[in-house]
Parts: structure tokens; sequence; C-alpha cells
């Protein structure tokens, strides 16, 4: 999988990830610091507050960044991103009221909904062969999953011989150094844009989401990204609960617990890239979906049973669960939105998915928290039936792709039945050769699907 480390353009691109990770992990420990120093005892209620307008911000800045984005130059665009969000992090250290703690995090977030899915449309080109794209994800799901742990880590180290407010300056320069990489990086030429020019700047602001109601594949994934966001919530909010109410044990606990999901979710990172390139995506990303209502069913079992020392050992084996079913689900994303539209529609359908995933964190958040407060039951109860209710929403509008031929052979539909027997056949499948034959009559029709054959 490190083989895709050789490509010096994604490597340079992989490094600013990473380094604009780190200082975002900093900046969360020093968030949370300053809202105590700020509201004391209420400083969850502010830490929430921020929260839920970290996914505003994500929910609605990422459709109107898509609209325009394709006229600006990308790397002008990212650089200016991460130097907004220096900027900012210099500021925090310095505020005196609680509202300006919210505003700062929307100027924040909104400028990390600018730069993540550029950056995301932009790994496709510097990547074309699609062996190297699904490392390159894997490498992504990897950086994300290191960094919950190692940036606590590098934090606590610091806190040691520095204050708290020190640690906004590993932000600063977090987000200093992912610009200078990314102006280092010499980008390919941007494709042409496929975005509607008609009907202003609210019609290419939602054409990504038109996109993916439109593809039965990306419809599904809507549903997908639901499923993972009900068990990401469930052990985001309430794993220091579990850890310190459930089990009576001590704060030290609970990074033992995230860890354990970031366990899970790197260990499929890891072993995806071979996996996909000998099954469709269907295969992997359906299955663990499902298992996450299995999951549930298990944190059930803890949360009902009242003592045993099994709870633990217990409880860590589900959270890596959950990680590992959400990295089946998650790491693979990426090639399903690559597939499903052309090469100058990739920002906005990039776009269109990290608002909507957001949007779908922004409710089950809330709900993990609500509910989890009236009682840990009610929350594992609601959040594993929506969970297993989007999987199967997921499973009903993602067809496998032998009924989905033969309910449509020799009717007006075949063309887009041969665009999605592409979009679900492994690399090197037999009938790939076949799929790729794109009758041009249709191609203006569903420009989107043809051209996805293309890329392949």
């Amino acid at each position: 999988m490190l083989a895709v480390l050789r490509h010096r353009a994604y490597r340079r691109l992989f490094a600013a990830q990473v380094v604009a990770l780190v200082g975002t992990g900093l900046a969360t420990v020093a968030l949370g610091l300053l809202a105590y120093d700020l509201a004391g005892a209420d400083a969850g209620s502010v830490l929430g507050t921020a929260l839920a307008i970290k996914m505003v911000a994500y929910v609605v800045i990422a459709p109107a960044v898509g609209a325009v984005a394709d006229r600006l130059p990308r790397r002008a665009l990212m650089v200016t991103a991460d130097l907004v969000r220096a900027g900012i992090a210099v500021s925090l250290p310095f505020v005196g009221e609680v509202w300006q703690v919210y505003v700062l995090v929307f100027l924040l977030q909104s400028a990390s909904a600018a730069f993540t899915p550029t950056f995301q449309a932009v790994i496709p080109d510097v990547l074309p062969e699609e062996r190297d794209y699904t490392r390159a994800l894997s490498m992504s799901r990897l950086a994300y999953d290191l960094e919950s742990l190692f940036s606590p880590a590098l934090a606590a180290a610091l806190l040691s011989v520095v204050t708290y407010d020190r640690l906004f300056t590993g932000t600063v320069l977090g987000f200093l150094a992912s610009a200078a990489l990314v102006l280092s990086t010499a980008l390919p030429e941007r494709p042409a844009s496929t975005l509607p020019r008609a009907g202003g700047v609210y019609a290419r602001a939602t054409a990504g989401t038109r996109l993916f109601l439109g593809v039965p594949a990306l419809r599904a994934l809507l549903a997908l990204n639901l499923a993972v966001a009900a068990a990401g919530a469930m052990v985001t909010v309430n794993s220091v609960v579990y850890v310190r109410e459930v089990l009576g044990l001590s704060a030290g606990a609970v990074p033992l617990a995230l860890g354990a999901y970031g366990a899970g979710s790197m260990a499929v990172a890891l072993a995806l890239p071979r996996v996909l390139n000998r099954v469709p995506d269907r295969t992997v990303m359906l299955p663990g979906a499902l298992s996450l209502a299995v999951v549930f069913a298990g944190l059930w079992a803890v949360t009902a049973a009242r003592d045993g020392n099994w709870r633990l050992p217990a409880l860590l084996v589900l959270w890596a669960a959950f990680g590992a079913a959400s990295s089946a689900v998650l790491t693979p994303a990426g090639r399903l939105v690559r597939r499903s539209v052309e090469p100058g529609g990739r920002t906005a359908a990039f776009a269109a998915q990290f608002s909507l995933s957001h949007g779908c964190w922004l409710l089950t958040y809330p709900l993990a928290g609500w509910l989890g407060a009236a009682g840990l039951g009610r929350a594992v109860l609601a959040l594993g039936a929506i969970a297993l209710a989007a999987a199967l929403l997921a499973v009903r509008l993602w067809p496998p792709t032998g009924s989905k031929a033969r309910s449509t052979a020799g009717s007006p539909a075949a063309p887009a039945t041969t665009a999605h027997v592409h979009a679900d056949l492994p690399l090197g499948h037999p009938h790939l050769v076949g799929a790729l034959r794109v009758p041009t009559g249709w191609r203006h029709s569903h420009g989107h699907l043809a051209d996805g054959l293309h890329a392949r």
C-alpha cells in the first residue's frame, strides 16, 4: 500500500493532509481546555454547541464552495483555506467570550469545508490508476485513525511543559506546513467543468446533490453514511459514559476505548486495497453496514448487564467492530463517487458527499447525547434501529448487478445498466471490456455515467 507514496505529487499532498490533521487534533484538545476556562462546569455545553456549529458549517458551506470551485485555481483555493485556518488558530488563544469561540469555530470549519472536498477531488486526477487511488483512500483512512491516537498523546506530552494555549501554535504550524506543501505541488490540469452554467448559484450548489439522488449507488451511499454516523456518534458521544458510569473505571480508560475503535478501523483500511482488487465495492460496503446492527445488539447486552468483569473486554471488542464496519463503508466511498461522475464534476460531487455525510452526523450526534442522557439503553435501541434501517435501505437502493441487468435488459434504460455494471465490477473483471462500450447516442443524456465508465 505504501507504494502509492512513490508518486511525488501525491506524497506531498498526503503529507499536507497529515500535518493539517495533527494541527486540528491539537486544536481539539486546546478548545476543550479553553471552553473550561471560559465556562467552567458548562464546558460540555459549549463544546456540544461548537460541534453542532462545525457540522452546520460543513453542511452549508461545502455545496456553496462546490458551486464556484471550478472557476478558481485549485491549488490557490486550498492554500488560501489553509492560510485562513492558520489565521483563525492564531486568534483563538485571545478570545474572552464564549460567543467568540462559536464565531471562530464556524469560520475555521468553513475554511475546512472549502479545503477538504477540493483536496478529495484532486487526488483522482493525481492518481488516475484505480489501484493507486484505492491505496490512497486506505492511506487517508489510516491518517484519520492515527491522528485520533497520536494527537491526544502529543497534546499530553506538550501540556507537561507548556500551557494549553501554546497548543494552538502547533495548529498554526500544521496549517502553514500544509499550505507550503500544497503550494509546492504541481497539480494536473483541471478537467473541463460539467456543471450547469445556467440557473444561478443555487442550481450549481445543488448540482452535486441532484447527481447523488440520480445515481442508484450514490443514493445508497447516502443511506450508508447515515448508518455509519449512527455508530460513530454512539462511540464519540457516549464512550466516556460507558467507561465512567457503566463500568466505573477511571478517565484513563476512555482513550483505551476510543483507541479500540481506531484499531478496528485501521485493520480494515490496511486490508481493503487487496480485497477491493478482487471484489466489487458493493460486496464490501453493504455487509459492513449491515454488521453495524449486529454490533448494536451486542452493545445492548453490555448496556443491560449490571456487573461482570467481562464487560470491559466486550466493550473494546464492540468498539473495534464498530470501527472495522465503518471503515469497510467509508474507505471505498471515494471510489464510488469517482466512478459515478465526469472528471469535471468531481469537486461538486465530493462537496455533496462531504455535506450530506456531515448532515447525517448533525442528526445522530444530538440523538446520541440526548437519548444517552435519558438512558443508554434508549440510545442503543434508537441508533441501532437507524443503522439497521439505513443499511437495509442501501441494499434496496443498490441492487446486485445481475438482477439489475436482468430487469432492464432490452429496455430503454439499458445504457444506465451498463454504467451500473461497471460501477459494481472489481478491477480486472472479464465483463469490464463489454461494460466499456458506451453508445455515443446517449452519452450526453447520461454524461456523468458515461464518463464514469471512461474514468475506470
